[in-house]
């Protein structure tokens, strides 16, 4: 017979609700009375009031408290029932917040279009719902800081496409929800694509130095440390001097090697250290058949000990040694793995 009352040996936790789910409520400098009616927020302000009158001394806080990481669990075991899925990834992780940091904003927009591409099925009504509200924000930050346009632009692209084909093509709606409501959120895709072609990058006055006033060899060292080649074809469109720069066979060279360095190719053309070959031509011609390396700023983790993913907090681990989640291992940075984009779809694949 299962124990329904309250637990005798804790008071519980106090809960509240916000637009990204449920939130822990902790309390810290006095005890709050176990009074359900009323609500936590409220209580405490009340109890604050009575404070400043009785007791001036005493000091309240309220913290919201929330976990930033996530069980991965694909079995049932003694202490866990069921699995994780991949819906309860993106509304536990906190992929709002994490848009805001431009290290890893390259990441979340590149694992959404990864789930636009393959995933969106197997995401639960609230899944979906939160995947909108994120990919607004995304859209809403790039439309406002003009911040990587080109990798937003794909990724409606893609979510579009698999939208038209789900819906429109296949003459019924496979995805949970209404079929009106997923040609609502199709019409607001094709707005957002319109808002993002639309875009005019404002152009700021400089009175110091610029780009161009930089030496020769430091603009080429620049250019070198691009992992991306439409960055470089487009920052090559700029001046004549750029061009000439963007064409240069080492500088291909070294992508190809950066991006295709195990593949038989490559590999041999670099041994072989011929001074005639197109290194932009084998670059584009590799890109074809091989996919090319990813590059973050910074990435979720996975602890192999704990079996946890989470967000690492540079900061906060720097000042108190806390590794993003509450790891037992002796040594948690030895557990510790990157996870990319593709890696994050197939942990949640059973």
């Amino acid at each position: 017979m299962p124990f329904l009352g309250k637990d005798w040996r804790s008071p519980g936790w106090s809960w509240t609700k916000t637009e990204h789910g449920w939130e822990r409520l902790v309390f810290f400098g006095h005890e709050l009375e176990d009074n359900k009616e009323i609500n936590p927020k409220q209580r405490l302000a009340s109890e604050l009031e009575t404070s400043q009158l009785n007791k001036p001394h005493l000091f309240f806080s309220l913290v919201v408290f929330t976990d930033k990481w996530i069980y991965v669990q694909k079995g049932s075991t003694k202490e866990r029932h069921g699995y994780c899925t991949l819906g309860e990834a993106l509304n536990r992780l906190d992929f709002s917040s994490a848009i805001q940091d431009l290290r890893r904003f390259n990441y979340v927009a590149k694992l959404f279009q990864l789930i636009a591409r393959s995933q969106l099925t197997s995401l639960s009504g609230a899944a979906q719902k939160n995947y909108f509200n994120i990919l607004e924000k995304i859209v809403r930050k790039v439309l406002e800081d003009h911040y990587n346009p080109r990798l937003v632009k794909e990724l409606l692209q893609d979510l579009s496409s698999t939208l038209h084909s789900l819906t429109v093509q296949f003459g019924r709606c496979v995805l949970v929800g209404n079929v009106n409501i997923w040609l609502c959120r199709l019409e607001t895709i094709v707005k957002w694509q319109q808002e993002l072609s639309n875009m005019q990058i404002p152009k700021q006055m400089c009175t110091g130095m610029t780009f161009n006033d930089l030496p020769l060899h430091m603009q080429s060292k620049i250019l070198c440390k691009l992992s991306d080649a439409c960055d470089i074809i487009n920052l090559g469109q700029a001046t004549p001097t750029l061009h000439i720069l963007s064409e240069n066979r080492t500088l291909w060279k070294k992508l190809c090697y950066f991006h295709f360095s195990d593949k038989p190719l490559c590999r041999n053309l670099v041994l072989a250290n011929h001074d005639n070959v197109d290194w932009k031509l084998v670059y584009f011609t590799l890109q074809k058949h091989y996919p090319m390396k990813e590059q973050y700023g910074d990435t979720l983790h996975f602890c192999k000990h704990c079996s946890i993913l989470f967000w690492k907090d540079r900061h906060v681990a720097l000042l108190f040694k806390d590794f993003g989640h509450p790891c037992t291992a002796n040594d948690p940075d030895s557990c510790l793995m990157p996870i990319s984009p593709q890696h994050f779809i197939d942990l949640f694949k059973f």
